[in-house]
């Protein structure tokens, strides 16, 4: 494995470009790592507001800041949120939290939310690349499901830095934080003439996926992936991540237990 010159593990990671990947840069460095920063989500807002339901679900952070930015309240609608950090999001907006599921997953929000949405009307408030498991898995719960797409997720135009690291042989870890940030990976490395050597790359790095959803998403692809943290979190899964490096470049230095 190659590291930095400080004998850090150099890691990618692919969150928006704004303060979610300082905060992941930060978190890195302060785990012992050498960040490599780069975004693979461009948030689009469309100017879209939850539709009115008696329950409104979200799946991010983002989604829950622009619709308090664009001035929205929940009213007398119970909110459900699909992890803390967008549990957390809402509250900072002043709104009340009725559902957070064990799993912060869409299978999980399903399995959380079946018992009370039959003949209920849901708004599913998200992104433009929500999956079909939470509509498909509400209605078959007997929900009326409505879906509000409140921005799009585009690959920015600078993407792909981590991909000729990788193809280079220069990268030693990366952390997936959703199924988009793989195939965004996969396209700028494609764009930039490298998909089979950054493919190769990740061969020989460790692979972290932030959730089952993200590591299928990664496996489909032909992406192996070697961790999945047991909580779907950024900091789980960078921790979880740097350690998986420390211990593979201790293996192949041969300094590990004899």
């Amino acid at each position: 494995m190659s590291e930095d010159g400080g004998g850090r593990p150099r890691v990618a990671v692919f969150r928006p470009d704004d303060e979610r990947i300082e905060a992941a840069v930060e978190l890195l460095r302060s785990l012992g790592a050498e960040p490599v920063a780069d975004p693979m989500l461009e948030v689009e807002p469309t100017g879209a507001v939850p539709a009115a339901a008696p329950l409104v679900v979200f799946t991010s952070k983002t989604g829950v800041e622009l619709a308090a930015e664009a001035g929205w309240e929940p009213g007398d609608a119970d909110l459900a949120a699909i992890g803390p950090t967008t549990a957390a999001a809402a509250r900072d907006a002043g709104w009340t939290v009725a559902v957070v599921p064990e799993e912060y997953t869409s299978a999980g929000l399903v399995a959380a939310l079946e018992p009370r949405v039959a003949g209920e009307r849901v708004t599913v408030a998200r992104s433009d690349h929500g999956s079909d498991v939470l509509l498909d898995g509400l209605r078959e719960a007997g929900a009326e499901v409505t879906e509000t797409v409140l921005y799009r997720l585009a690959r920015p135009a600078a993407a792909g830095d981590s991909a000729e690291l990788a193809a280079a042989g220069d990268l030693d870890a990366a952390a997936f934080t959703s199924s988009l940030t793989v195939d965004h990976f996969l396209a700028a490395a494609a764009d930039r003439g490298v998909e089979e050597a950054a493919r190769a790359g990740l061969g020989d790095a460790v692979v972290g996926a932030i959730g089952p959803p993200t590591a299928e998403t990664a496996a489909d692809r032909g992406v192996d992936v070697d961790v999945v943290p047991d909580a779907a979190s950024f900091e789980s899964l960078a921790a979880a991540v740097v350690d998986a490096a420390g211990k593979a470049s201790t293996a192949a230095s041969g300094d590990g237990p004899r």
